[in-house]
């Protein structure tokens, strides 16, 4: 990584304003292996565990005998018949139909999905806390954030610092027109394209895989600016406090153009000192 001391701070309008200094955390070593494994360990917390009750298809009384133990009477009745567990007929014999096991009508699935099965991939606190910062710090390599795929200008410089009229912001039309002063529109215009999904995920609410554009990271509550921009494609805005490596590296990977608050870069550094 490229050591940084200080970066310039503009206004909504896209004029430089002043310069802050940064927070260590921008110059953090960049960890690609511990940053794919917190961005799945995120994913993989919200998925909701599924299977059978343990017990369908078994709650039935039924009793397994052989042949050879069977009563006279009831031996008649069962010939030619597999010697499986059977219900109990309505005079207490064991005429009735297979139950109980697998394969046969109303029996329980032989190897259903199980509950208890094990889809969160856990990560330690320390590991997660420095995969985003990593995260945080790959943001500002030019290499990394191009080969995501975000489109932006050669005199664009990283990372890109909003004074604190950005978290005031209550019209799309503002955030458009700052977008377009700041030279990224081209990225947003590269998340209007929207490819078709093979498969069945067309079927589950997921036809369309959409792309990400710019995170915009705020300080504080984020109601204005989240709807300013949640109608445009593949902006995202969150609170400096929810930040986590899935958000800062979509599909595990690295390198997401990151629009910073001047407020969220001031608490960086004010956690940084309580820290020390």
């Amino acid at each position: 990584m490229i050591f940084m001391k200080e970066a310039n701070v503009f206004s909504v309008s896209g004029e430089m304003a002043h310069s802050i200094k940064l927070p260590e955390v921008f110059n953090e070593p960049y960890h690609p292996e511990l940053i794919k494994r917190a961005a799945l360990s995120a994913i993989s917390a919200r998925f909701q565990p599924k299977g059978t009750y343990p017990d369908a298809g078994r709650e039935v009384v039924t009793e397994y005998r052989s042949l050879r133990s069977l009563p006279a009477m009831e031996r008649t009745m069962n010939v030619d018949k597999a010697r499986k567990p059977r219900t109990k007929h309505r005079r207490g014999l064991l005429a009735g139909d297979v139950a109980a096991i697998p394969g046969v009508v109303g029996g329980p699935k032989s190897h259903p999905p199980k509950a208890i099965k094990t889809l969160h991939e856990r990560i330690n606190e320390k590991e997660r806390r420095l995969a985003i910062k990593s995260a945080i710090a790959a943001s500002c390599d030019r290499k990394l954030v191009i080969a995501h795929g975000h489109k932006i200008s050669e005199g664009i410089e990283l990372p890109i610092i909003i004074e604190k009229g950005i978290e005031k912001l209550k019209k799309t039309n503002e955030v458009c027109k700052m977008l377009k002063a700041l030279k990224l529109w081209q990225d947003v215009e590269r998340a209007k394209k929207k490819k078709l999904r093979s498969g069945k995920a067309k079927r589950r609410g997921r036809k369309y895989a959409r792309r990400k554009s710019a995170l915009i990271v705020v300080s504080g509550s984020r109601e204005g600016i989240y709807r300013a921009a949640r109608n445009i494609p593949g902006i995202d805005v969150i609170e400096l406090r929810n930040l986590n490596a899935e958000v800062l590296a979509p599909g595990a990977k690295a390198g997401r153009l990151v629009i910073w608050s001047e407020n969220a870069v001031n608490e960086l550094s004010e956690k940084e000192k309580v820290s020390a």
